[in-house]
């Protein structure tokens, strides 16, 4: 089970908006026989990766996978009747399959005579798929913010200067969380200020699914906006009633995917409505990239899951702008208790990982 986890921490950049799944078969005489994970969403599934790697030494022997193999017909064929053609007689699941549309896996092998044992890296498995589960129990996609600061928590200076707070190796990875998770979102300011591209470019994830979200009430994003003017169809804005007929003319004639939402109670872009309807798009995972705006109208609706923070060794000061602005809590006790998870360093920069602490404390975290 050990060895199905590592396998299935590999489709970190892939799996979602499905689980991360990995799985290891014994031949009879207890030797390995094949393995494999669930790579990108809508290939072949962890079991069925494995089951070819071992071909006819699977019959007789036992699989070890982190999630109970599915037992209904989505994008591909139940794994349950792969595991029952290739006569396997024992399967030692990780993780019970929490929806009902897939479950019932483990009680129709052990109804086929199949020896079923549950539990064995249960936590694990959790904590590596907590995000999928949290979209799976909420119906909305785990919130991730991420940015990069400085020792004093600045994203910019007073003069709106932002490139490059930190360096080259702090850059590379905050370019691959944007290939583990399903979309990304900023506000119009941050189209206006910065112009971002808001791609994947580390060819980390063989997925095509990744969208780019704006959220601009007035709908003020100009058509030779990076995000407009090159792949449109991969960018969604979401604004308000406030937006004139001719602003939602203008964009819909140049490809992008407009939805209006009811707005908030400072008259922008209500946050839980649009987390409502990226869940019902299959976006599991979403990367809050900002800027400040945006961060605080996330904090202020208490909607964020993981704090991603890149520090950079200096202080900006005075006039500087904040990574988080909105409106904030009046009192310490109110504030949204995270827990530490992380520390890595890249080169002179820092990366602190945080997350929600119910979250934690329910998937195990350290």
């Amino acid at each position: 089970m050990d060895r199905a986890l590592q396998l299935a921490a590999l489709g970190r950049c892939g799996a979602s908006p499905n689980p991360m799944v990995g799985a290891v078969i014994v031949d009879a005489e207890g030797k390995l026989a094949g393995e494999g994970y669930h790579a990108a969403f809508g290939g072949p599934h962890a079991e069925i990766v494995a089951l070819a790697d071992a071909g006819e030494r699977a019959h007789g022997g036992t699989i070890y996978v982190t999630l109970e193999p599915c037992s209904h017909h989505g994008k591909t064929p139940p794994c349950v009747d792969a595991i029952l053609a290739a006569g396997l007689r024992r399967v030692v699941v990780a993780l019970a399959e929490p929806t009902r549309q897939a479950g019932g896996g483990s009680e129709r092998l052990r109804a086929e005579g199949v020896e079923i044992h549950e539990g064995p890296g249960a936590e694990r498995a959790r904590t590596l798929n907590r995000r999928w589960l949290h979209w799976v129990r909420y119906h909305r996609p785990w919130v991730t913010l991420k940015a990069a600061v400085s020792l004093d928590g600045r994203v910019a200076t007073r003069e709106g200067h932002s490139k490059w707070i930190t360096g080259e190796g702090a850059r590379e990875r905050a370019l691959e969380l944007r290939e583990e998770h399903d979309a990304i979102l900023v506000g119009v300011e941050t189209i206006l200020a910065d112009d971002p591209r808001l791609t994947r470019r580390l060819g980390l994830n063989p997925v095509s699914g990744w969208r780019r979200i704006v959220l601009d009430s007035k709908l003020r994003t100009p058509t030779d906006a990076v995000v407009v003017a090159k792949q449109p169809e991969l960018t969604l804005i979401y604004h308000t009633v406030e937006a004139t007929g001719e602003d939602r003319r203008r964009l819909r004639e140049a490809g992008v995917e407009l939805v209006e939402l009811r707005a908030g109670d400072d008259g922008r872009v209500d946050i839980e409505a649009a987390l409502d309807h990226l869940g019902r798009r299959e976006v599991a995972a979403l990367l809050v990239e900002g800027g400040p705006t945006v961060h605080g109208s996330f904090n202020d609706a208490d909607l964020i899951d993981e704090v991603v923070l890149f520090i950079a060794p200096f202080v900006i000061g005075g006039g500087g702008l904040p990574a988080v602005a909105g409106r904030g809590i009046a009192t310490l006790e109110a504030a949204q208790r995270l827990a530490f998870e992380d520390i890595d360093r890249h080169g002179e920069d820092l990366e602190i990982r945080a997350v929600r602490r119910e979250e934690a404390d329910v998937h195990g975290a350290d």
